[in-house]
């Protein structure tokens, strides 16, 4: 069984690619495999707490996070610099993460099998 990592860098509802990287993720997830998510960049606006989708005519990202768990995803990892040039904090964001530091990232990724970033 190979261990998955989804790096995820654009911000929520900013197109039907977060959308189709979150099917990706509970379809891996769904066939028992092991997925890890990694929140960079404006990716961490992802995780934001309080996110309205508005008009933008995408699904409300925020519900099938919250949904993540139900397959057996929680190990979710972000950046503490990509927190901080955003202005967020850990407390900002609605599902708990764990934070790396920018020089962590890069081993940590070496953990896993295969790897998607998006």
């Amino acid at each position: 069984m190979k261990n998955y990592l989804f790096v995820l860098r654009q911000p929520a509802h900013s197109g039907a690619f977060v959308q189709e990287m979150l099917d990706i993720i509970l379809t891996t997830a769904a066939f028992d495999q092991p997925v890890s998510l990694l929140l960079l960049d404006d990716g961490v606006f992802q995780l934001k707490s309080g996110q309205q989708p508005g008009y933008s005519g995408y699904k409300d990202t925020a519900a099938i996070f919250s949904a993540l768990e139900m397959y057996d995803v929680t190990a979710i990892y972000t950046e503490a610099e990509s927190l901080a040039e955003r202005g967020l904090v850990e407390g900002d964001l609605f599902l708990p993460v764990e934070v790396l530091t920018r020089r962590e990232v890069a081993g940590f990724m070496r953990g896993f099998e295969v790897v998607f970033s998006g």
